[in-house]
């Protein structure tokens, strides 16, 4: 007999599972700490999967894919897609984490971060691959602002993951799809909200970006993600959202209107579990040039020569990680991409 979908959450929310992934005809798997593990050897029914399909709002006989969501019986909020797979029914769900962790238990660099949420206006950029901690690191830096600064927060999300309790801060929390039909639009509206702090759940789009740089120029501090594995990549990413005939005004705006950037990667542990590596650069100085020009060389060696703490490489925290005994080698040269960059360093060699 086939688990049904309420013993299969629970035992996602047991074993700390990041991901559930369940398709007709298939046993159930979880993602734990980055691997696949199959849950019990009961293939999954059709009637199962109509079943989950039709409790996240979609017709299992004529509709091909719908984003949604869904809370299990133990109150714990799941991200879902469910989607055909060679005509069969499917669906993968991400389990929402809901208590925010403190920002100074991350692994993230607080004095630095906290330092960034002071700030009136400008934009912050949390980025890197999917599942990497973006959403975990903004809602623990939105929470440090709740318990210390008093501002009207708007965030935009897809979908809502941390549920907020306002303190010294005031929260108004939309859903794209729900409370708003798109991220552009949430940040249009919001402006009107009169809002001190906007979260972005992602930039994604021209109109997103502008509209986010033209939020942080006129008086707002603007938090966001993006899709891009190193400080570098994010810069082009960014600017590649804008056409061509506008792509000066790009530049100009970031440069002006960027407060710094924090990249992220969860690596293995050799203890078991996930360490967090960190990339960053604050937009100061010569920064804000290099910026205004797109020289990416420039950044990447400034990065790579080290020896400033607002400026730390990916180079830099796997290196320390991997002499702290907290990853492998193989697993520093893994976040690196380049073994002849991690023996250098090894050797401290830099540059």
């Amino acid at each position: 007999m086939s688990l049904n979908i309420d013993d299969i959450l629970d035992a996602a929310e047991q074993h700390q599972a990041s991901d559930v992934f369940l398709q007709e005809g298939e046993v159930p798997r979880l993602k734990i700490n980055e691997e696949i593990r199959m849950l019990g050897n009961e293939p999954m029914s059709l009637g199962n999967m109509s079943a989950l399909w039709q409790v996240c709002g979609a017709n299992p006989m004529n509709e091909q894919d719908r984003d949604s969501g869904l809370i299990s019986s133990n109150r714990v909020r799941f991200r879902v897609n469910v989607h055909r797979t060679m005509g069969r029914l499917a669906a993968v769900l991400r389990r929402i984490k809901t208590e925010v962790p403190p920002l100074n238990t991350l692994g993230v660099p607080e004095w630095l971060l906290s330092r960034w949420a002071n700030h009136a206006f400008g934009m912050i950029l949390v980025t890197g691959p999917t599942g990497t901690g973006k959403s975990t690191t903004i809602a623990a830096l939105l929470q440090w602002m709740n318990e210390n600064l008093g501002r009207h927060i708007v965030t935009i999300e897809d979908p809502v993951e941390y549920v907020f309790t306002n303190q010294k801060c005031h929260f108004t929390q939309r859903e794209v799809g729900r409370d708003t039909a798109n991220f552009a639009n949430g940040l249009r509206s919001a402006m009107r909200q009169a809002p001190d702090v906007i979260f972005v759940g992602e930039i994604r789009d021209f109109e997103t970006a502008l509209t986010a740089l033209q939020a942080a120029e006129t008086g707002h501090l603007v938090l966001a993600t993006l899709h891009s594995e190193r400080v570098s990549d994010t810069m082009e990413r960014f600017l590649n959202l804008f056409p061509k005939d506008q792509a000066g005004l790009g530049t100009h705006m970031l440069s002006q209107q960027l407060i710094g950037v924090l990249c992220q990667k969860l690596m293995p542990r050799m203890d078991g579990g996930l360490h967090l590596l960190v990339e960053h650069i604050e937009n100061v100085g010569a920064m804000r040039e290099w910026i205004h020009s797109r020289d990416v060389g420039h950044i990447q060696d400034y990065l790579r020569r080290g020896g400033d703490p607002h400026a730390v490489s990916f180079l830099q925290t796997a290196i320390s990680a991997y002499e702290a005994g907290i990853i492998s080698e193989q697993t520093a040269i893994e976040a690196l991409g380049s073994e002849t960059e991690f023996r250098r360093a090894a050797r401290g060699i830099r540059g």
